[in-house]
């Protein structure tokens, strides 16, 4: 105990402490669910030591949060809002995080960061009914922000989205102080990134994500209400570049990991779970629910459950897939189409449709389209101009470029109709 507050002793980032509004917070119910939804969702299948929770994950970037804010010199205020923005970021993942994020997007019309609004400012149910015992009468977290003396919509827009950037201002543009904040949350150099990469590189094994997060601190500041890095701290921007795209090709998108996500998004879609009251669910009440519904739910969560996935039937690598297929792929990117051909697959192999999975990225990376948001980090070189390091370092120019995902599509169908669904999908694609 420190005085007046707490200290939490994290793996990651040593002792972190917690005081005041924070802790408070983290001590809700809203937060508490958190311990028991898995940060890699079904990477534990693949890597045993991944068993690490979205708690974590806030706890850290609430601390990286701190230390960027203090880096930049923020006002008390902006700092109270960063670091509560930062805890909160994540307070409506759903069971196993990202996995059921676009058929909740599909069916609901919400994602995670709407949704935690519509959590932080008690528009919706925070908890299952079973729990009305625990947390019937709690007043919001909006009230509990205001209460410390702070704004809980302001904190909301620096989860949410930056309220002033025009999408086609440029790259030149000026930000609001709002922004400024965002970018600490969700920026080319943010807190919940960095917290994230070090967090999951340690938790697998995998090496690829080390940063060096004390060189970033030494070398950021504010240019225009923008997140900059100096020109002295290029190599750490280009590290944290590296790592990023690196872990998508090592843990985020590894095959066999997606093919238990799918398998899992295949039980939700055909059975009776309702998604719009998932975000009071953790990982256990998700399994639970689809295994005592019996029939197809219970036969693919208990697949998952016992490590029986899938079988690959079908990869097209990135190198082997030129721009014109790359480009017809790309039509089938949105669930509603990707839908369309399982279920044409299905119907011509015989099979239901939760028996077929096409798996592809997003369109954008489908077709190789730069993520400008998340890979160009601004630099203030020394003539006071801010620059995007891809102009300054031939490094991060081809990080930028580079396919992180290493695939364009992937088809998995139970043992023994391998053979069958890739000459079907060759047909079909006209591959």
């Amino acid at each position: 105990m420190t005085k007046g507050g707490k200290t939490v002793f994290d793996p990651v980032h040593g002792s972190v402490k917690v005081s005041g509004l924070q802790l408070e917070l983290l001590d809700r119910h809203e937060m508490q669910r958190l311990r028991y939804v898995r940060q890699l969702d079904m990477g534990y299948l693949v890597f045993p030591g991944a068993n690490h929770t979205r708690f974590e994950h806030c706890l850290g970037t609430f601390h990286l949060a701190g230390r960027m804010a203090d880096a930049l010199e923020l006002t008390g205020t902006e700092k109270a809002e960063v670091v509560t923005a930062g805890l909160l970021h994540d307070i409506s993942h759903a069971p196993l995080s990202h996995t059921l994020e676009e058929l909740i997007v599909e069916r609901t019309g919400k994602d995670h960061m709407s949704m935690a609004r519509e959590i932080v400012m008690g528009r919706t149910q925070t908890f299952r009914e079973r729990d009305a015992d625990l947390f019937g009468g709690t007043c919001s977290i909006a009230e509990a922000i205001a209460d410390a003396g702070l704004d809980p919509g302001r904190v909301c827009d620096i989860i949410e989205h930056p309220r002033s950037r025009s999408p086609s201002a440029g790259w030149r543009s000026h930000f609001s102080p709002e922004d400024l904040l965002h970018q600490i949350i969700h920026g080319p150099i943010d807190a919940d990134q960095m917290d994230y990469l070090l967090r999951d590189a340690h938790y697998t094994g995998v090496k690829w994500g080390a940063i060096d997060v004390e060189r970033i601190l030494d070398t950021i500041g504010v240019c225009n209400n923008r997140l900059v890095i100096d020109r002295g701290g290029t190599v750490a921007a280009e590290g944290l570049m590296m790592a990023r795209s690196m872990m998508y090709s090592a843990v985020y998108y590894h095959l066999t990991v997606r093919i238990f996500k799918m398998m899992l998004v295949k039980a939700v879609e055909c059975s009776a779970v309702d998604l719009g009251a998932v975000h009071t669910w953790n990982d256990a009440d998700l399994f639970d629910a689809l295994v005592a519904e019996g029939g197809r739910p219970s036969l693919l969560a208990r697949s998952v459950m016992s490590r029986r996935p899938y079988k690959t039937a079908l990869t097209l690598r990135s190198e082997e897939t030129d721009e014109e297929t790359a480009a017809m792929l790309a039509r089938y990117t949105p669930y509603g189409s990707r839908r369309a051909l399982e279920e044409e697959l299905a119907g011509k192999l015989g099979l239901d449709v939760s028996e077929v999975i096409v798996d592809m990225p997003s369109e954008a990376a489908m077709l190789s389209k730069a993520r400008i948001g998340k890979t160009d980090v601004a630099v203030l070189d020394g003539n006071g101009r801010v620059r995007p390091l891809t102009r300054l370092s031939s490094v991060a120019k081809g990080l930028q470029s580079r396919d992180p995902f290493g695939w364009k599509l992937s088809i998995a169908v139970p043992a023994g109709h391998e053979e069958r669904a890739a000459a079907a999908a060759r047909r079909i694609l006209s591959l």
